[in-house]
């Protein structure tokens, strides 16, 4: 697979040579494109494309809110944050766009290999992708509900730990990551706490399928809430209500007393939630 997509990396530099084109241009700066328009213009450009009446007429019509609501979509999605963060271009094309924003039509072979690339992401990995969440979660479910059943003691530690780290690993699987994990050595122990920044919505499965945490976070409803009530029949996980200041009072004193007993697992904080 190296030598085909590196093979194509060639033909794409010297069919870009061949046609006198830049083979990398530099990233636009913003994520949306925006023309260097007035208010009034966008407005009669609104009222032109969607009313019967006079453009300069100063009676407000309801079809003027688009354009603010418009505007303040734009301002949220193109705030510094989100301009500092951009997709790098790969050395070697991948079957992706990303890795050449200025790639153009080459050659029919480069054409055919794109088209396969396309039928095997979407027609096969995909699905698969899919087969192994859908998998990972339900067995975590199903597995915590059951040894949430039995008696307090080792067997139930045991059997949880081992399910929650097996799900966790399918899931993982999910998203084809690879993870290299350094200095093992500087797990958490139990009774500890392990604070972790919160970069994505997978940092969870990404940080468990090498440890067995009890975790702290809000209540969901919906999956995520179906996940929670199973989870923490296996295992003394804490939810609560970001809401309630009561809430927030006894997360806190639980996590006192948690660090206090050296036979709990370590707790696992994401401090953007927990702050």
């Amino acid at each position: 697979v190296l030598s085909v997509l590196q093979w194509a990396t060639l033909r794409i530099e010297r069919g870009a040579k061949e046609k006198n084109h830049p083979l990398y241009k530099p990233y636009v700066n913003g994520i949306i494109a925006k023309e260097p328009t007035s208010l009034e213009e966008e407005i009669k450009e609104i009222r032109r494309s969607g009313s019967g009446k006079a453009l300069d007429t100063p009676e407000f019509e309801l079809s003027d809110i688009f354009y603010f609501c418009r505007k303040g979509i734009e301002t949220i999605m193109d705030d510094e944050v989100t301009k500092r963060f951009s997709a790098e271009e790969l050395e070697s094309w991948n079957l992706l766009s990303r890795t050449n924003y200025n790639f153009q039509y080459i050659s029919l072979r480069l054409t055919v290999l794109w088209g396969l690339g396309v039928l095997i992401r979407y027609c096969f990995l995909l699905p698969l992708r899919i087969a192994l969440a859908f998998t990972g979660i339900s067995l975590l479910v199903t597995g915590t509900t059951v040894v949430g059943y039995l008696p307090n003691g080792r067997c139930k530690d045991f059997l949880s730990k081992h399910v929650h780290l097996m799900c966790y690993r399918i899931c993982v699987r999910a998203l084809t990551a690879i993870i290299t994990y350094h200095d093992r050595e500087n797990r958490p122990r139990n009774g500890g706490i392990c604070v972790a920044n919160h970069t994505s919505p997978i940092d969870v499965i990404i940080l468990a399928s090498d440890g067995y945490y009890a975790m702290v976070g809000q209540i969901h409803g919906g999956l995520m809430g179906v996940i929670q009530r199973a989870m923490v029949k296996a295992c003394p996980h804490v939810w609560f209500e970001r809401s309630e200041v009561k809430d927030r009072h006894l997360v806190a004193r639980r996590l006192t007393e948690h660090v206090q007993d050296k036979s709990k697992l370590p707790i696992l904080i994401f401090p953007e939630g927990e702050c």
